[in-house]
């Protein structure tokens, strides 16, 4: 799905992200609150609110899925131990989204160590080339980003699941692209009612994001 697309959309420019940054903080610290009461539901939907954020990180680093998973779990692990001193819980989302690099880059390092020591045991092989993703792989920006991009995954996760359908097929990857007849046949609308359609249904994303 092209959420960088949506994201560069000029319909949504108007959104401020300190304001969605604002919701989204709220409803973390609700849910922070309600966790340190011992309600397991509670924990249950900051994993599930939070994981796609994490992955992303992680992955964008360069990590295979096992390593991610090892990743999820050392976040999530401190995060419960942290639970009772957080202080600013409105500012969750940015906590994760640090450790989630934080954690990802010792990964990294671990694998370099791995690799390396491997190598030395083996007698006249010729140093393999390793691509490495470097420490400063993922700067602040890219991290802003992909904070805004799960910004942008929740508002669409909360939009009615016909507009959130026709975002999803209009919006998609240059090599992934439907055309709009196919579009009109699964929405089961014409094609000339696609644009205006459209238009609308980033209004009510926008409004989510606000």
């Amino acid at each position: 799905m092209g959420i960088a697309l949506l994201l560069g959309m000029e319909t949504l420019n108007g959104t401020e992200p300190v304001q969605q940054a604002t919701r989204l903080g709220a409803e973390d610290a609700a849910l922070v609150a309600r966790c340190r009461s011992g309600d397991a539901g509670a924990w249950t939907a900051l994993v599930q609110r939070h994981q796609r954020l994490v992955y992303a990180i992680v992955m964008r680093l360069g990590l295979d899925a096992h390593s991610a998973a090892d990743v999820f779990q050392t976040v999530f692990a401190r995060l419960v131990r942290h639970m009772p001193r957080i202080t600013e819980p409105e500012r969750l989302q940015g906590w994760i989204a640090v450790t989630a690099k934080r954690e990802g880059l010792l990964q990294l390092r671990r694998s370099r160590r791995t690799v390396s020591m491997s190598h030395d045991a083996a007698d006249g092989d010729e140093a393999p080339y390793l691509d490495f993703a470097d420490d400063a792989a993922l700067p602040g920006d890219a991290l802003d980003e992909l904070q805004q991009q799960d910004r942008l995954r929740h508002a669409l996760d909360r939009l009615d699941e016909r507009s959130r359908t026709l975002l999803l097929l209009l919006f998609r990857a240059d090599d992934d692209k439907i055309a709009y007849d196919e579009i009109a046949r699964r929405m089961d609308m014409s094609i000339g009612s696609i644009g205006p359609t459209r238009a609308r249904c980033l209004d009510k994303l926008r409004r989510l994001m606000a």
